[in-house]
């Protein structure tokens, strides 16, 4: 899926070295299962997913300990203690969270740790505006603490602070509303409780009366984040359909790239991640009882990896969803139902796919699973590479435009000059990954069923039939082995 408009911006602006300070890693050790593994923030706005429970939010909490706010007053800070306190049950120590802090163009390593009885190192900590903002905020307003009581007839609005056009325009944009007026309200018996207030085609309401994904984002975008901050959200599409989140990673975007803000966001959305580069994507899960970080995933690979339906009897992982529709083509050619048995998914970035053939060559998957590397990669431990000896887009599109693009025309119901002049003038782009959505556009066809029509005629005229073999042969002795 193409990046929007504002990600794109945002990437430039990174590009350019633009953001002064930046949480470049962080490394934590003995707490919560974690033992030393190192997360690395790529982007402004990086993307943590991975099932419950397997340390999303400890990475938020460690992020937000690393750091001094001096805007917050002492008991509003965040520290290592608020997130990791000794209990009744666990006295927790030989703890340490490790960082690379970049200020400008020096970078430095800093370190809050409790070895024995308390915690090391939180006075030398580098000075940042910290927001963190954990799943409290997508409560009811009545079920929060001490909210319950400003739900009353004899309660007033003490004060109030409208949102800016800027800000009444970005909040409309996310949910999809009109909102003529919005405001933050203080009322004369709490000032440290605030509640949002809304006004729609002449009706106000507050948040007692909003929805859980409206409360959120007028609560969001009411923050006035000061610039340089860091800003970390845990679960940020819990409540929001789709379109709103898709909206609401670019409203951060925008944010990111205005004010230079860092943003570190935990997800389970496929929306969320499709709106990221795959550099801004990290994956965490257990392997054997240690901590694994893989970056650069699809959200296809997250959604199946988290999921726990019954799959066919064979994971085939490739590296995109073109990869994925050649080697159906291929498996369908000469042994089709041998698909129903097999579920292919993609991975994202080649750097995923090799750590996968790793596991693969360890034993560590728990279902029979295959790794395909593009024909353009190097060969890696545990990975198998596609036919031919390039990325599939140029072996195909070169292949086909030798042999006259045979068959092509009449699968998608379009013209063979139409498709012929058009494809030739796509590959002198120098991206081929812009070649079929290039000639797809110019024929009104869809890039995957140009793509497939394209794949199709290459498996058949001219894939040697030993190589569909050995694919095929390849895929029943796993599925077999395992049976055995």
């Amino acid at each position: 899926m193409k990046l929007s408009r504002e990600v794109r911006k945002l990437e430039n602006t990174w590009g350019r070295g633009d953001f002064p300070k930046h949480l470049e890693w962080i490394k934590i050790r003995g707490v919560r299962g974690w033992a030393g593994e190192r997360i690395d923030f790529k982007f402004p706005i990086v993307a943590i997913v991975g099932e419950n429970g397997v340390g999303k939010s400890t990475i938020l909490q460690s992020a937000a300990s690393i750091y001094k706010d001096s805007s917050k007053t002492k008991n509003e800070q965040y520290y290592p203690s608020t997130f990791f306190p000794d209990t009744a049950w666990e006295e927790l120590t030989d703890i340490e969270i490790k960082a690379s802090i970049r200020e400008g163009s020096n970078s430095l390593e800093i370190s809050v740790r409790k070895p024995t009885t308390r915690w090391r190192g939180i006075e030398s900590r580098r000075e940042r505006n910290v927001e963190y903002l954990d799943l409290r905020r997508i409560q009811p307003l009545d079920a929060r603490m001490g909210y319950s009581r400003l739900a009353k007839r004899t309660v007033r609005e003490a004060y109030s602070k409208e949102f800016s056009p800027e800000q009444r325009n970005r909040f409309s944009n996310i949910v999809g509303k009109s909102y003529s007026n919005a405001k933050q309200s203080i009322t004369d018996i709490d000032a440290n409780r605030s509640v949002s207030v809304v006004s729609i085609n002449g009706i106000e309401y507050s948040g007692f009366h909003q929805g859980a994904g409206e409360a959120t984002i007028a609560g969001l975008v009411s923050q006035d984040i000061p610039k340089y901050s860091i800003v970390l959200i845990d679960e940020i599409e819990t409540s929001l359909h789709p379109r709103a989140q898709r909206r609401l990673l670019r409203d951060l975007a925008y944010i990111s790239r205005e004010k230079k803000v860092q943003f570190v966001i935990t997800t389970h959305s496929p929306y969320i991640l499709d709106e990221l580069p795959m550099v801004a994507r990290v994956y965490v899960f257990n392997d054997n009882g240690a901590k694994k970080i893989v970056t650069g995933i699809s959200s296809e690979f997250a959604l199946t990896k988290m999921d726990d339906v019954n799959y066919p009897e064979l994971n085939i992982y490739v590296e995109d969803e073109q990869a994925k529709i050649l080697l159906e083509e291929i498996i369908a050619l000469k042994h089709l139902e041998l698909l129903s048995r097999c579920s292919i998914v993609s991975f994202g970035s080649a750097s995923v796919g090799k750590s996968l053939g790793r596991m693969v060559s360890e034993n560590r998957f728990t279902r029979p699973t295959l790794v395909f590397l593009d024909a353009d990669q190097n060969e890696a431990n545990g990975c198998l590479l596609l036919p031919g000896d390039d990325a599939p887009e140029r072996q195909i599109f070169n292949d086909l435009n030798s042999k006259g693009w045979p068959d092509i025309a009449n699968t998608i119901n379009r013209s063979h000059s139409q498709l012929v002049n058009n494809a030739t003038h796509a590959m002198s782009l120098s991206n081929h990954h812009e070649w079929i959505n290039y000639v797809a556009d110019k024929l009104t066809v869809g890039g995957n069923e140009l793509w497939r029509a394209m794949s199709r005629s290459w498996v058949k005229n001219i894939l040697p039939d030993s190589e569909i073999h050995t694919i095929i042969q390849t895929i029943k002795e796993k599925i077999e082995n395992e049976q055995i």
